[in-house]
């Protein structure tokens, strides 16, 4: 079973940042977009951000500006660098893999990680 390994989480005060990171296995990281999503609790999973193989990039409203998404194929690890982080950010944050045109969820989601923004 594929395992997404999320991490780079914790608490942050308001206009801070924080970078998260995503292990992929190479198989996934290489053929398909990743996209990063968030849920918050009494929420639905929403996506933050993806990425295609080529780069091309997509971005939530609300993130566009503070956040960006990016992906190293020698090391097969997905990021997300969050700036100018809000109280509305906190939640948890998990990755995963998706068709671009579609965006149809692929896989299992893993353990997530956490985002607290808070004085």
């Amino acid at each position: 079973q594929v395992q997404f390994v999320e991490s780079g989480g914790g608490l942050v005060q308001p206009g801070g940042s924080l970078r998260l990171s995503c292990a992929v296995p190479g198989s996934i990281f290489a053929q398909q977009t990743m996209a990063w999503y968030r849920q918050s609790p009494g929420k639905q999973r929403e996506l933050v951000a993806r990425i295609a193989i080529d780069n091309r990039q997509d971005y939530a409203e609300s993130v566009k500006g503070r956040f960006a998404i990016s992906r190293d194929s020698d090391k097969n690890i997905l990021y997300l660098q969050m700036n100018s982080l809000k109280p509305e950010d906190s939640a948890t944050y998990y990755c995963n893999a998706q068709y671009w045109t579609t965006g149809t969820i692929l896989l299992d989601f893993g353990q997530g990680t956490q985002v607290t923004v808070s004085s």
